[in-house]
């Protein structure tokens, strides 16, 4: 098939690898005839994980690699002498084009700097960003960066600001997506020297709809679509998104079966409960992209299961359709060129 997407697949990093990383690559095809998954890893023990599923044969394809990098190992030294981990073997065949894009669940260290050493970033692209899509009340935002460049300079964050809004706009289908730089208050004289130096170079870029400052308590009522931050401050907010989701889940829950009382009217509310808390569970938006690269790499959560996979994996489908990789290239770094 002509518009088949060839997708890489860490078959051994993450908590749960690799029984839900091979479910969530079954799922993934069983879902999808478009996509054909390449798992990389220890054949015999993704083998027999396989064994326990149905799935079109066609569709995936085993890549043996005999190391795994650990999370606890330095990213860079783990890169250079581990060249046959599953992390290094998968970016490899991203960067010869052996497949479209990369999933892992691994160690984010070495995801980072193995995407940015072995595929390589976009020329005139000065830093990747991991970009993360948030759930919101109005649907979900983009936060960018939430883990790759803690100490970023304000050149970065302008570019970040018109990579996520090219993904937003035709990954997410959100038209001249609204785009603002977290701070500690709403007025152009606040924040630190990082964002009184951002904020004007934004204000003066035309090809993004820049709002000014957003505050983190108005981040979860979705009043940016993009949201631009150093990879510090958007780490935080990412995780206290999740604690403070999986938290307020559990209270809830807590709640609602602490009565008799409490569990009849649960049992009434639960339908459209659900459909709420749904809205709010981060796994349905796949993982993290690092945008700015020549190939597409998705970083999921360490703990990510079957759902988190699958959907980071049909979530790479989009972004190769609308050769997220080639807007960059055309919108942020051709124009260096004719300056």
């Amino acid at each position: 098939m002509d518009n088949m997407k060839v997708i890489a697949v860490d078959a051994m990093g993450g908590d749960n690898a690799p029984t839900e990383i091979v479910k969530g690559c079954v799922d993934a095809v069983n879902t999808r005839s478009d996509i054909k998954v390449m798992l990389v890893g220890i054949a015999d023990k993704i083998e027999a994980e396989l064994a326990q599923h149905s799935y079109p044969a066609e569709q995936i394809e085993i890549v043996p690699a005999s190391e795994v990098i650990e999370t606890a190992e330095p990213p860079v030294m783990a890169i250079r002498k581990k060249k046959d981990s599953s992390i290094v073997v998968a970016l490899n065949l991203v960067k010869s084009g052996q497949a479209d894009a990369f999933v892992s669940a691994g160690s984010s260290g070495a995801i980072l700097v193995g995407g940015q050493v072995i595929v390589g970033k976009i020329k005139g692209i000065e830093r990747a960003p991991l970009a993360p899509l948030i759930p919101t009340k109005t649907g979900v935002s983009l936060l960018i960066d939430c883990g790759a460049n803690v100490d970023a300079r304000a050149s970065h964050l302008v570019q970040f600001a018109r990579m996520g809004s090219i993904y937003m706009e035709h990954v997410v289908g959100i038209a001249n997506p609204k785009v603002a730089i977290v701070n500690i208050g709403a007025e152009e004289e606040k924040g630190n020297a990082l964002v009184k130096e951002t904020y004007p170079l934004l204000k003066e870029c035309e090809d993004i709809n820049f709002i000014g400052s957003i505050e983190a308590r108005e981040i979860p009522a979705g009043q940016a679509d993009v949201i631009v931050c150093e990879a510090f401050t958007g780490n935080v907010i990412l995780k206290l998104y999740e604690g403070l989701s999986s938290t307020l889940i559990g209270v809830i829950k807590q709640g609602l079966m602490s009565t008799l009382q409490s569990k009849i009217g649960a049992a009434l509310a639960m339908p459209a409960l659900k459909k709420t808390l749904k809205a709010f569970d981060a796994t349905q938006y796949g993982g993290a992209p690092l945008l700015g690269l020549k190939g597409l790499v998705v970083k999921t959560h360490g703990s990510a299961k079957a759902i988190e996979v699958k959907n980071s994996i049909i979530q790479c489908v989009a972004f190769k359709d609308q050769d997220i990789n080639g807007k960059i290239q055309q919108n942020i770094c051709d124009e260096h060129k004719t300056e």
